[in-house]
C-alpha cells in the first residue's frame, strides 16, 4: 500500500480552485492538528488582520464628537437663542415688569411653572414676529464655529483618557470613578480652549436690535464675530474673551455628572440586552424599541438630570459675559458676586431664569449628538 505523508498541505490563495479568505496551513495527518512549529499557522502575522493600536483609532471620537455635536447645534439653534436671553438681566426685567402688570399677585409654585412655559412660547413668537426669522439662529455661525471643536475635544479626551486612566490606574477595568476622572478632565480642557468662542456667541446673542429715538434707525453693538472680537479686544483687553471662565470650570460638574448617569445607564442597558438573551426568549416590539433608543435617551435622561442640579452656573456664565449697557464698569465681576447679586435682586428664581428653553434644548439636543456619536463609532468599528 502506498504510503501517505504525515502531514499535508491545505489549499491556498495560489491554489487554481481555491475560494475563501485563508493563508496556507500545514496540517498533520494523523490527528488533523495544525503544526504549531509552522509560522504560516499564526493569524498574528497576516499583514490584513493585525489589530490597530489604541491610538490608531482615536479620531473616531474626534470625528463622531465634532459632527453629533453639529447636527444637535443646528437643529436646536431658536431654542438656544431663547434661553441666552432669558438668562440676561435685560430680559429678566422685563419679564418681571409683565407679570407684575398682568397678575398683580405671586403666583404659587405650579401656576408659576406654568406662565413661565408659556412666557417661553410667546417670546419665541415674539423674536419672529418682531426681528424676523434670522434672529431665530443669530449667533448660530459662531456656535457652530464652537460647538464641533468643542464637542470633538470632548468626546476625544473623554474617550480616550478614559481608556488610559483605566489601563494605568484600574488594571484595564472601567468604573464609576474612572469615569468621574475622564469627564473632569475632558470638561477642564474642553472649556479652556472653547471659552472665547462662548464669549462671542453669547454677546452677539444678546445683541438685540433696538430702534433710535431719531428716524427709528435700528443700531447694532457688534456687526459681526470678527467685530465681535475686535471691540472687545479694543475695550476690554485679552482677558475680556476669557470672561466667564470660573463659571465654565463649574458647569465642569454638569458635564461629569452628565458622562457617569449616561455610562452608568449604557451599563444597565448592556445587562438588560445580555439576560434577554440568556433567557432565550423572543424579544418583544419594546425589546427592539429599547435596543434602537436605548442610548439616546440614556444621553437625554442624563442631561436633564445633570441640568436641574447645576443650573444655576449657566446663568452666572451669561451675565458675566455680558457686555456693559451704558459704557460704565460690568455689573458682574466675579462668579461669587455674581450669584449673590443675583439672588439679592431676583431670588431664587433668577439662577433659574431661562430654565424651561434650556431644558427643551438641551435634553433632545444631547439625545441628537450622543446618538449620533454612538452610531458614528458602530460605523468606524470603534468601541465607545
Amino acid at each position: 500500500m502506498e504510503s501517505l505523508p504525515a502531514t499535508t498541505r491545505v489549499p491556498g490563495p495560489s491554489d487554481k480552485h481555491y475560494k475563501g479568505d485563508h493563508i496556507p496551513l500545514v496540517v498533520s495527518r494523523e490527528t488533523g492538528d495544525i503544526v504549531p512549529e509552522s509560522h504560516q499557522a499564526d493569524p498574528l502575522v497576516r499583514p490584513d488582520k493585525i489589530e490597530a493600536t489604541p491610538f490608531a483609532k482615536s479620531w473616531a471620537h474626534f470625528v463622531a464628537g465634532g459632527i453629533g455635536g453639529m447636527t444637535s447645534a443646528a437643529l436646536t439653534a431658536p431654542l438656544d437663542v431663547l434661553k441666552t436671553r432669558l438668562q440676561s438681566d435685560f430680559y429678566q426685567a422685563q419679564l418681571k415688569a409683565s407679570r407684575e402688570s398682568h397678575l398683580g399677585v405671586p403666583l404659587n409654585p405650579v401656576r408659576a411653572a406654568w406662565y413661565h412655559f408659556s412666557e417661553t412660547g410667546q417670546i419665541l413668537s415674539s423674536v419672529y414676529r418682531q426681528e424676523g426669522p434670522r434672529a431665530l439662529f443669530k449667533g448660530l455661525g459662531p456656535n457652530l464655529v464652537g460647538v464641533v471643536p468643542a464637542r470633538s475635544i470632548n468626546f476625544f479626551t473623554y474617550g480616550n483618557g478614559k481608556r488610559l486612566i483605566a489601563k494605568y490606574f484600574n488594571n484595564g477595568q472601567e468604573s464609576t470613578w474612572v469615569h468621574l476622572s475622564a469627564g473632569v478632565l475632558a470638561g477642564i480642557v474642553t472649556s479652556t480652549a472653547t471659552n472665547p468662542i462662548w464669549m462671542v456667541k453669547t454677546r452677539l446673542q444678546l445683541d438685540k436690535n433696538v430702534a433710535a429715538e431719531s428716524g427709528g434707525v435700528t443700531r447694532r453693538q457688534y456687526q459681526n464675530s470678527y467685530d465681535c472680537i475686535r471691540q472687545i479686544m479694543r475695550n476690554e483687553g485679552l482677558r475680556g474673551l476669557y470672561k466667564g471662565m470660573s463659571a465654565s470650570y463649574l458647569g465642569v460638574a454638569e458635564s461629569t455628572l452628565q458622562w457617569v448617569l449616561y455610562e452608568r445607564m449604557k451599563t444597565a442597558l448592556a445587562l438588560r440586552e445580555e439576560k434577554i438573551v440568556q433567557s432565550g426568549r423572543q424579544k418583544t416590539w419594546w425589546d427592539h424599541a429599547v435596543n434602537w433608543t436605548g442610548n439616546a435617551g440614556a444621553a437625554g435622561g442624563a442631561k436633564l438630570v445633570a441640568a436641574i442640579l447645576t443650573y444655576p452656573h449657566e446663568v452666572a456664565r451669561t451675565r458675566l459675559r455680558q457686555a456693559p449697557t451704558d459704557g460704565t464698569k460690568p455689573k458682574y465681576t466675579g462668579l461669587v458676586q455674581c450669584f449673590k447679586l443675583v439672588f439679592k435682586e431676583e431670588g431664587m428664581a433668577g439662577l433659574y431664569g431661562g430654565m424651561t428653553p434650556h431644558m427643551l434644548r438641551t435634553v433632545p439636543s444631547a439625545a441628537i449628538m450622543f446618538g449620533m456619536y454612538e452610531a458614528i463609532m458602530k460605523l468606524l468599528g470603534t468601541p465607545s
